[in-house]
């Protein structure tokens, strides 16, 4: 190894890798690299190119900040302190708003189920107070019945009496007419005693009535928590079939025998008479309706905006692909479908629907139609629904528009002519 170390002092080895001077020429110069020797007697490695006392002195004192350096930084520590310390105030202010004002909303709700507590309560008590009224008439009317029936009663009691002691007396009967036996004649109920009874009609009448208020309010109380959500829709006048006319600010539509005369739009269903909402379903939860009164046979649905819009297939028709889905009446029966499969709606009367309210939570995949008027569900499309429907596609995937679609009724039917959103915001 006698060519990697160099001869430095008495000999001692330094760092390996540098060629070492030929024999006698220690510390001469090879290659131009100059190397400092070592100091024997300290042991210490001496930096090669030492700095100067000067230079070190400048380095320390460029590292050192200056008196205005450190001022400035201070000013703008304490300015950060006190913007911290103003914004946590803001934020705890803020913490203890809102615990108010939810506070404040809790008692304005209490306050307005205790008034209409208040208010049933006021009409069980008219109610009760009535019956009870119903109830002293009658009782006063029977009583005076009941008193003729005692007096009656009296009458024959004494007749009785007198009968008996004329049958054991000794005397003759016909002494100065003495002791005659009065005639009494039978006593017949009145026709007038049967109708003396409390008003059971009115009774019936009144307990079906505060059944369906109360049907109503339920169903009331349950859609007022649906239209929280609610979302104004107007139609997309370019999508509309050429027969369609919209109006009343784009929430009606009319059925017309006669196309209108325009341009076709690339968005425009050609062959089947549909049409969809203007913006796309984009809250978490959304709400809204549809009257279908006017109309004899419809459907009523979302779709996505990939759905068909030109020729008369399964693509372009609501419920009948993986791109739409609809409630429809047809032939007076409702039926729900998608993907082209359908089952039949329940809870719905012998009277046809008055509105549909179609509710939407687009991140679970919910799908729910209502009886807008009983808030009865008619279908619900969801991802743990029964296996008619195709499960994998209730993960909605694209925007959902709202949609409608004019179906052709029975030959003995009026062609369907008004659909409607609802306007409920007014609500």
């Amino acid at each position: 190894m006698a060519e990697k170390e160099s001869c430095v002092g008495d000999g001692e080895s330094v760092l390996s890798g540098l060629a070492a001077p030929s024999a006698g020429n220690c510390g001469v110069p090879q290659d131009g690299l100059i190397l400092t020797p070592l100091d024997s007697s300290s042991g210490r490695v001496v930096q090669p190119f030492p700095r100067s006392p000067k230079l070190q002195r400048k380095t320390a004192k460029a590292a050192q900040p200056s008196q205005e350096q450190l001022s400035r930084c201070l000013e703008e520590l304490q300015a950060e302190k006190s913007k911290t310390e103003a914004h946590i105030q803001s934020l705890k202010k803020r913490k203890a708003d809102l615990c108010r004002s939810t506070e404040m909303r809790k008692q304005q709700v209490h306050e307005s189920f205790e008034n209409m507590r208040a208010v049933l309560k006021q009409d069980e008590q008219a109610i009760l107070d009535s019956l009870e009224l119903d109830l002293k008439k009658t009782r006063t009317k029977l009583d005076q019945v009941l008193r003729n029936w005692k007096q009656h009663q009296d009458q024959v009691s004494k007749s009785i009496s007198s009968t008996q002691r004329a049958l054991s007396s000794s005397c003759a009967p016909e002494e100065d007419g003495k002791g005659q036996t009065e005639n009494l004649s039978p006593k017949k109920p009145d026709a007038s005693e049967k109708e003396i009874r409390l008003n059971e009609e009115r009774f019936e009448r009144l307990l079906k009535m505060l059944s369906s208020i109360s049907k109503s309010l339920k169903a009331q109380l349950q859609r007022k928590t649906l239209l929280l959500d609610s979302s104004p829709v107007v139609t997309d006048r370019h999508t509309c079939h050429s027969q369609i006319t919209v109006a009343s600010e784009g929430r009606a539509m009319f059925f017309s025998g006669s196309a209108r005369s325009a341009p076709e739009h690339p968005l425009q269903f050609d062959k089947v008479c549909c049409a969809l909402g203007s913006s796309p379903i984009t809250a978490r939860h959304s709400y809204w309706e549809v009257d279908v009164r006017c109309s004899a046979a419809w459907a009523v649905g979302v779709a996505y905006a990939s759905l068909q819009r030109k020729g008369r297939d399964k693509g372009a028709k609501l419920g009948r692909n993986r791109n739409s889905w609809c409630v429809e009446l047809r032939n007076r029966n409702l039926w729900a479908w998608h993907n082209d499969r359908h089952v039949v709606c329940h809870g719905v009367g012998q009277s046809l629907l008055g509105k549909v309210g179609v509710w939407v939570n687009y991140d679970k995949g919910q799908l729910i139609f209502y009886n807008a008027d009983t808030m009865v569900v008619l279908q619900k499309f969801s991802a743990a629904m029964t296996p008619v429907f195709d499960r994998a596609h209730h993960q909605f995937t694209e925007p959902l528009y709202p949609a409608i679609c004019f179906l052709k009724p029975q030959e003995n039917q009026m062609w369907p002519n008004h659909l409607e959103f609802c306007d409920l915001t007014t609500l």
